[in-house]
């Protein structure tokens, strides 16, 4: 296969940015007609007619192309098939068919249009900086656009339509929490350390439930880390704080919360977070450990980031760790292997914001940025600028239990709290289990995993 290097087709391809990459250039305008190729049968018709290509949805823009796409192939889940032969071409580095393809490409791309023009744009992003080496300059510039917009009122009702909308956080938070308030049970002081990238959006309902207890709320810690970049999420976390603080107060659970900013979370300082003799640790990883860097030590014998970060957990003897994660392989360092997984799993989740939101809603088209920016890192980046590499859940748990961790299945309980939750969104999701967690799925296919996991006996100490 051919090795992901965002820098390797730099020198090959006549391409040159002329403004900003946060608006790729419109490739129509770059090539001229008369060098590009025909895309072939497996794309569109050889010739169309004048009047079907008039008739084309205004919404895709004149195609100009000398061999335009036909309905009828517009009709059909066309992006895959155009980004899977881009790609290839781009692995092959067959540049006349690789300008021909973005150009098409771009002529269909939409990030307002319907949810095959959206993929292809947020592909089209990613491709067009690999084969221009311009992915990391594109990628901190998009984060930076981000910064300047990001407000705690946007974030908090962002990730409010989206939990309203679609269980994909939710079915995380609700597992992760029956996982919790079982391993608390019984327990007068307790302490949460929370890696999360959901802005807290999870602790109100625990709180309830912990208000609710039989025996009386225990004393809550909660200890969030900011694993990300972005210096907005420090200021957008210190407000939630303040509201999770007078919330708890209203429910009457006595409450601490601090928040700290880490970057390297495999370099978690145990001095930072004050653990205290008497509390019963639980550990909270949602959509969070992707951001470790895989790769292991450039010293031999060295644990990977990945690695050290769960024997860190390992010294900090929890009586339970959380883990929620996309369930896809981006790992693979064969370009066409982590396109086609990519692809896959973005497809999957474009896919649900299409059936879950109106097409203008704001909210959707923050998410389907941010996965847009995550594309940028994963198919344009070389590294060490890798921040978005997901892998599966049969990785994960091999990680965990080589730290000395066992899965720990939800029970009944939690399982029937998460189909509960379900049967509040449309239909199309659905839940299955597996030896190492609880899977979300969409029409049938894994989206997310929940997984909760205890120190094997012979690892744990007492408190």
């Amino acid at each position: 296969g051919t090795a992901i290097t965002g820098n390797s087709l730099t020198q090959e391809v006549d391409l040159r940015l002329t403004q900003d990459t946060r608006n790729f250039l419109p490739f129509k305008e770059m090539f001229a007609q008369e060098t590009l190729p025909s895309l072939g049968d497996s794309f569109h018709r050889s010739v169309c007619a004048k009047t079907e290509v008039e008739s084309l949805s205004p919404e895709l823009g004149t195609c100009t192309d000398p061999y335009p796409f036909s309905r009828s192939y517009l009709n059909g889940p066309w992006a895959r098939d155009l980004l899977l032969q881009c790609s290839k071409a781009i692995s092959d580095k067959e540049m006349p068919r690789v300008q021909h393809h973005l150009w098409a490409l771009n002529e269909l791309a939409s990030p307002y249009g319907d949810c095959q023009q959206r993929i292809a744009a947020a592909f089209l992003q990613a491709l067009f900086c690999r084969i221009t080496g311009t992915g990391l300059r594109c990628h901190r510039i998009l984060c930076a656009a981000v910064e300047r917009s990001c407000s705690f009122a946007s974030m908090r009702k962002m990730f409010l339509k989206f939990q309203e909308a679609s269980p994909w956080t939710s079915f995380g938070h609700v597992a992760a929490n029956g996982a919790i308030l079982e391993a608390f049970d019984g327990e007068l002081r307790v302490h949460i350390l929370d890696l999360s990238n959901t802005f807290c959006t999870q602790w109100p309902t625990l709180l309830e439930a912990l208000a609710t207890r039989p025996d009386g709320a225990p004393h809550l810690r909660l200890t969030t880390v900011i694993v990300t970049r972005e210096g907005s999420a420090l200021k957008v976390m210190k407000e939630v704080g303040v509201r999770l603080e007078k919330f708890a107060r209203l429910m009457g659970v006595p409450f601490e919360f601090n928040v700290i900013q880490e970057l390297e979370l495999d370099k978690l300082q145990l001095d930072n977070l004050d653990l205290r003799s008497g509390e019963a640790l639980a550990i909270n990883c949602i959509q969070s450990l992707h951001h470790l860097p895989e790769n292991a030590s450039s010293k031999p014998g060295e644990d990977s980031p990945r690695e050290r970060i769960f024997h860190t957990f390992r010294n900090m003897n929890p009586k339970i760790v959380t883990v929620v994660e996309d369930e896809v392989d981006l790992l693979s360092n064969d370009f066409m292997s982590c396109v086609c997984e990519a692809l896959r799993f973005y497809s999957l989740f474009f896919e649900s914001l299409e059936e879950s939101f109106p097409r203008a809603s704001n909210e959707r088209l923050m998410l389907e940025r941010s996965a847009a920016r995550g594309l940028v890192n994963i198919l344009a980046c070389d590294e060490p600028d890798y921040c978005e590499r997901r892998e599966k859940s049969s990785q994960w748990g091999s990680r965990l239990q080589r730290a000395g961790f066992s899965p720990a299945a939800f029970s009944d309980d939690v399982v029937d709290d998460v189909r509960a939750l379900l049967k509040r969104y449309k239909e199309g999701w659905g839940l299955s289990t597996g030896d190492r967690g609880t899977f979300l799925t969409w029409k049938e296919q894994n989206a997310i995993v929940a997984s909760a996991w205890k120190l094997r006996a012979c690892e744990s100490t007492p408190p």
